[in-house]
């Protein structure tokens, strides 16, 4: 590491460049010339470090004057300075606009100065994430204000029923909380405030906020009052739009809200006891670790504290929390999944050995440790060092071996993000870019940084490693070092002693003979004679292992055999050897799974990363409810900058992925029945669902705004997401499609409240289209779902969205019988209270209509007959489980036409949409004997439970005939009870 490097040729040049485009726009005079030239050296290495600072100075010459000539690259700046000088700026501002302006025209005059002086090291680490989290805090601070004072102008002032004023809370997270923030960041917030009441004092408009704490009260005049709530999510709008919105002056801060309580789907904002409540009764192990580095925004001396003292229980126990290990562990688990699977390598924060391990480290003992050793209840990182250091958490070595990587880790970052003021952590990959980066860090090459960089990184990962490890699993039938198996794998002895090794373990000569053949020819293969040495030293260590439990499966070759091509897979990503090499039971869950189902490889070798699904027996054979995998998913996205779609897509595609092969895993090892498997699958569906369709609205809002209605912007969310089918009725398989359809109830006389305004109904179907596009598109990771609408009103001619009133027109007035019969197995599952409770309202009253038993009976049949017609075609001696006579659509046929028929005098028969608990109401009401209802449930569970296992083994629904004559026998009969002649 040099002092000050010399200049490359290549930099050099970029320099001129630099200059010669300065001087060219710049109009100053002479004594500002000589200013500029005074400064050249380090200009020149201010300019190579960031394109930022060169096109600022470049578009505002003066600024680069303004700056020198008042010494301030010179001056460490604290949250008072940043007070006065910005209170002076949006002094005379009083509009949104303008303060949007003032704001980003003062943050790329601070940005120069701090790039400035870190470039030059002038200024320490700590006062660089320090000045940054100042600078956050003063612009958040002082927007919040002057856009609270505007809106009091037009609404009036919040206050408590007590009467006393209300403000908004700002709680950082993250970076900015712990006041680490570097040169990039997003700034993660929760809005909050003390007490709920209504607005006072002037004049008010009547309409409620968005949340689930919307009061209203009468104000004077008789006009409904704002509540709190809606002026307070009214005031957290148009912050993050100030803050967060791009314009020709650029950005103040980018503004994620993710963390809030339910995510995206949450409320913008919430009363304390809203919140407290949420936490102390909701609140997962993950928020608690992000709250380990929570603050409230104040720039006063003493700032208020209720809240934090109010959430401290939450996350600091009063004792020695050893109930967080576990979850520490799962947490740990995720992120060496994401590390594998996102091919993160070359970025210092979510790479191996990053920051995002140190920080890890570091909380770690915050969590367990924290509610007894007050001390540890700081969100600085480097002061928590210090505690780790002095309470002996850490030996001494290791706190300065992670102080020094954490330093150097966070000094890189701030050179690749000053570069061209860009929110990344990836190492460049451009030659130049790599040159200015290593100049800027003072060292001569790229190879030298690098050799240091891997030497921090290493010694992070090693820590990383070695915190709250599990040991493995000591039930090892076999090992890498069995000489028979390693044997077998080198062919290193003569085939016919080869052949006895595996002959002792009671495999036939034949199998035996073409298991060897196998091994041969995938050692000879072009894959393996094409991989990369690494790839192959891991290989040849992993497979006398695999080989161990290979030998042990049922059929041993034809397990080899589904195993190769992921093996083929992996070599070209070899970090899943390693951890099937250090993960014994996951080489012993990869191998008893391949053996009972070729679907299950299939998946494997399509996405290696399903395999650290196989690491812990415990997730892998355990069956998350719904809202757990709604909590799991979002935990994922949070990951994922909001902006970033393509890698939305892929979570949500690896998320569904490796929840469905638990399932199968399950299934395949009888450890759950049928109807259990479906709900799981069903689950895993809705919570994907959900979240997409958070997603894609939340991106509608941002572009276009938010729908209105008479009485400003909607409320609640007033958009309804129906299943049908299979995922209505919890009767989902592995290759399920989802039936749903979209409806919408907002005014389409009206448009959206967004500076780019459209239609309300343009908004609803351009909706409806993003969230089938997130669903079906195909990315690296294959399709999601695949969605079929064709039963909204009108089906294909139809529009995707349909409007309530025409949906409950369509239902009550032009619907056909068999569009009825769909409408039994319907449910919302997800969308807006109110609007659902009209569907149900909607769905009795069609379904409850009295009908004529004759007329009914000859619709039912004759739509049974033509989808026989088309769909019943199996090979000679096959039954179809699905379309043939006496199938599994016989019985659903059967099931919604006795609702049709008699719910106007059996309600209940509408209460659920899966066939097995209609029928057991159908018992209830005598409208079916008890045998007649047990063969068809046993016929029904049988039918889908075989579709299951054929969809395991890659088969078609499709058997012998003979096996099925009785029951097929048996439904015919009940249908010529309930449908037949009378």
């Amino acid at each position: 590491m040099l002092n000050n490097p010399p200049i490359a040729k290549e930099l050099s040049r970029l320099l001129e460049r630099y200059w010669q485009r300065f001087f060219e726009k710049s109009a100053l005079d002479e004594i500002q010339q000589a200013v500029v030239k005074a400064a050249k050296e380090k200009l020149d290495r201010v300019w190579l470090a960031s394109d930022f600072v060169a096109e600022q100075c470049i578009k505002d010459p003066l600024l680069l004057v303004g700056l020198l000539q008042s010494g301030d690259f010179e001056r460490s700046f604290c949250a008072a300075d940043y007070q006065r000088q910005l209170a002076e700026n949006v002094a005379v501002v009083d509009a949104q606009p303008m303060l949007a302006k003032a704001l980003r025209q003062f943050r790329q005059r601070e940005m120069v100065r701090l790039i400035w002086r870190d470039v030059l090291q002038q200024a320490s680490l700590e006062e660089v994430v320090q000045s940054l989290s100042d600078l956050a805090d003063v612009c958040l601070m002082l927007a919040r204000d002057s856009l609270h004072a505007w809106l009091e102008v037009k609404h009036g002032c919040p206050r408590s029923e007590s009467g006393v004023d209300q403000h908004l809370v700002v709680i950082a997270m993250g970076k900015l909380g712990a006041r680490e923030l570097n040169l990039s960041s997003d700034i993660d917030l929760i809005f909050t405030y003390p007490q709920r009441g209504d607005c006072v004092g002037r004049d008010c408009v009547g309409r409620d906020g968005v949340g689930r704490e919307s009061v209203g009260r009468e104000s004077v005049g008789g006009e409904s009052a704002l509540s709190n709530q809606a002026f307070f999510v009214l005031l957290g709008q148009q912050l993050i739009q100030t803050l967060d919105q791009v314009t020709e002056d650029g950005f103040v801060f980018r503004v994620d809200m993710r963390l809030r309580p339910y995510g995206q789907s949450g409320a913008l904002v919430l009363s304390y006891d809203a919140l407290e409540s949420y936490y102390q009764g909701q609140g997962r192990e993950w928020e608690r670790y992000a709250f380990v580095k929570a603050r409230s925004v104040s720039l006063q001396a003493a700032p208020d504290q209720e809240l934090m003292t109010r959430l401290q229980p939450f996350v600091y126990r009063r004792y020695v929390d050893y109930g967080a290990i576990e979850s520490l562990r799962d947490m740990k688990a995720l992120i060496n999944r994401e590390v594998r699977r996102r091919g993160v390598s070359q970025n210092i924060k979510l790479g191996p050995g990053g920051i995002r391990e140190i920080e890890f480290i570091v909380q770690a003992v915050q969590l367990i440790n924290g509610g007894r050793d007050r001390r540890l209840q700081v969100s600085n990182l480097l002061s928590v060092l210090v505690v780790l250091e002095q309470g002996e958490y850490y030996p001494s070595l290791v706190v300065q071996e992670l102080e020094q990587a954490y330093r150097f880790l966070r000094t890189l970052e701030h050179r690749i993000q000053g570069l061209r003021d860009q929110q990344t952590q990836n190492l460049p990959g451009d030659e130049t870019d790599r040159l200015r980066v290593a100049n800027a860090m003072l060292f001569s090459s790229w190879d030298e940084l690098c050799l240091q960089l891997d030497g921090h990184r290493a010694a992070v990962r090693e820590h990383f490693d070695l915190l709250i490890s599990k040991e493995q699993s000591a039930d090892n039938q076999t090992s890498s070092a069995d000489s028979n198996m390693a044997a077998i794998w080198d062919l290193n002895k003569p085939r016919e002693q080869l052949l006895e090794i595996l002959l002792a373990l009671n495999i036939s000569k034949p199998e035996a003979d073409e298991l060897l053949s196998e091994v041969e020819k995938l050692k000879t293969s072009k894959q393996l004679q094409r991989s990369h040495a690494v790839g192959l030293q891991r290989l040849n260590q992993l497979m006398p292992a695999l080989l161990g439990w290979v030998v042990a499966a049922d059929a041993p070759l034809q397990t080899l055999n589904r195993i190769v091509p992921l093996l083929y897979q992996v070599l070209r990503r070899s970090a899943y050897l390693v951890l099937l090499l250090e993960n014994e039971v996951a080489l012993k869950h990869l191998v008893a799974l391949c053996s009972v189902s070729p679907w299950i490889a299939d998946q494997l070798a399509s996405q290696p990363l399903l395999l650290d699904e196989l690491i812990d027996a415990k997730s892998l054979f355990s069956h998350p409810d719904l809202d757990a995998l709604k909590d799991e998913l979002r935990q994922q996205l949070l990951r994922i900058p909001n902006d970033d779609l393509e890698q939305q897509m892929e979570c949500l595609r690896h998320f569904k992925k490796g929840h469905v092969l638990r399932v199968a895993a399950t299934e395949v090892s009888a450890f759950r029945p049928l109807m259990r498997v479906s709900d799981y699958l069903t689950d895993i569906a809705e919570a994907t669902l959900s979240v997409v369709a958070d997603i894609a609205w939340q991106q509608m809002v941002d572009k276009y705004g938010y729908p209105t209605t008479p009485e400003g912007r909607v409320q609640d969310r007033p958009f309804l997401i129906i299943a049908y089918g299979k995922l209505a009725g919890y009767e989902l398989s592995y290759s399920s499609d989802l039936d749903l359809v979209f409806v919408y109830e907002s005014p389409s006389s009206l448009c959206t409240d967004g500076e780019r305004s459209i239609g309300n109904t343009v908004f609803f179907t351009r909706l409806v289209q993003r969230i089938i596009h997130m669903l079906t598109a195909n990315t690296a990771s294959g399709e999601l779902y695949e969605v079929d609408s064709r039963l909204r009103p009108s089906g294909e001619a139809g529009l995707l969205a349909s409007s309530f009133a025409s949906f409950q027109s369509y239902q009550l007035e032009k619907a056909w019988t068999w569009e009825h019969q769909a409408l039994v197995r319907s449910r919302v599952i997800m969308g807006s209270v109110a609007l659902n409770e009209k569907f149900c309202g909607l769905r009795e009253q069609v379904l409850s209509r009295q009908r004529d038993p004759l007329t009914l009976k000859k619709e039912v049949e004759s739509m049974r007959v033509k989808m026989r017609e088309h769909l019943d075609a199996p090979a000679a001696g096959l039954f179809d489980l699905k379309q043939g006579s006496g199938g599994i659509v016989d019985i659903e046929f059967m099931v919604q036409y006795s609702v049709l028929r008699w719910a106007h005098q059996a309600p209940e028969l509408l209460v659920y949409a899966d066939n097995i608990r209609i029928l057991e109401k159908m018992l209830e009401y005598q409208l079916i004997s008890l045998a007649d209802s047990e063969c068809l449930s046993r016929a029904y569970l049988r039918y889908r439970s075989l579709l299951h296992r054929a969809a395991l083994q890659n088969q078609k629904g499709q058997l012998n005939e003979q096996a099925f004559e009785q029951s097929r026998q048996n439904v015919r009969e009940i249908w010529q009870r309930l449908l037949g002649d009378s």
